[in-house]
């Protein structure tokens, strides 16, 4: 049975796409397929993913890429931090703070703010156990924020911190109907759009009809006659 599987990395959210496929698509079943930021492209040229949601940097050698967003990022810290009373912060206002740097961050750093932990966490999933312990702050996108959500952090925006992009990835000698139909969904384009995927055969015939069939209804139309202003003209004259 044919299928179509999404892979997608932590915080990425393509709940909406799925929705808008199972109504475009229902025939082809869509597969969530969870991956890690830095295993994403991988898994791609593995062919174990049709398309991917993944993060930059992009390794791009062998895929298309398609820019989405880019996300905000933020500073998570425990709720009774005084940086939870600022509304957003600078890099220069974590110099005093010890700044988790997690091996899975996905944001490329020039220099990493604030003082460095003793060792850095092996996931960002470690590193937010040790900000709710008090041992350091997590500097994030704001979806993994979110993703790893607990009522006793919170989080604020770091204003002039690097930011991470997400973007929808295929193989590049695999853009099929199935991914036109997908990229489409993506862009927001509607149902009836034929716009980056060949019309189908039925499809086809009813776009190359409907221009003669117009022309012939109006070729049909008998001409307007104005019975009215002239006559009243007349009459006034008269």
């Amino acid at each position: 049975m044919t299928s179509f599987k999404l892979a997608y990395v932590p915080g990425a959210t393509p709940a909406k796409w799925v929705r808008t496929w199972g109504e475009r698509v229902p025939e082809v079943p869509l597969t969530l397929v969870p991956v890690a930021a830095a295993d994403a492209a991988a898994l791609l040229r593995a062919r174990d993913a049709d398309a991917a949601l993944l993060r930059s940097p992009i390794d791009r050698d062998g895929l298309h890429a398609i820019p989405l967003y880019t996300e905000t990022t933020v500073v998570v810290v425990p709720k009774d931090h005084l940086i939870a009373a600022a509304d957003e912060v600078s890099t220069g206002d974590l110099a005093d703070e010890v700044v988790l740097h997690p091996l899975d961050d996905t944001l490329e750093w020039p220099a990493l703010p604030g003082r460095p932990a003793v060792s850095r966490p092996e996931t960002t999933a470690d590193a937010i156990e040790l900000v709710a312990a008090g041992v350091g702050v997590l500097v994030v996108p704001q979806s993994i924020a979110r993703l790893h959500h607990r009522r006793d952090l919170t989080y604020r925006p770091v204003e002039d911190a690097p930011q991470s992009s997400v973007a929808l990835s295929w193989p590049e000698e695999e853009t099929t109907d199935l991914m036109e139909q997908f990229i489409g969904i993506v862009r927001g384009r509607t149902v009836n759009s034929t716009r980056g995927r060949p019309a189908a055969p039925a499809e086809r015939q009813r776009l190359e009809r409907k221009p003669a069939a117009a022309k012939a209804a109006k070729a049909a139309k008998p001409a307007r006659r104005n019975t009215g202003g002239g006559a009243g003209k007349r009459r006034r004259r008269a």
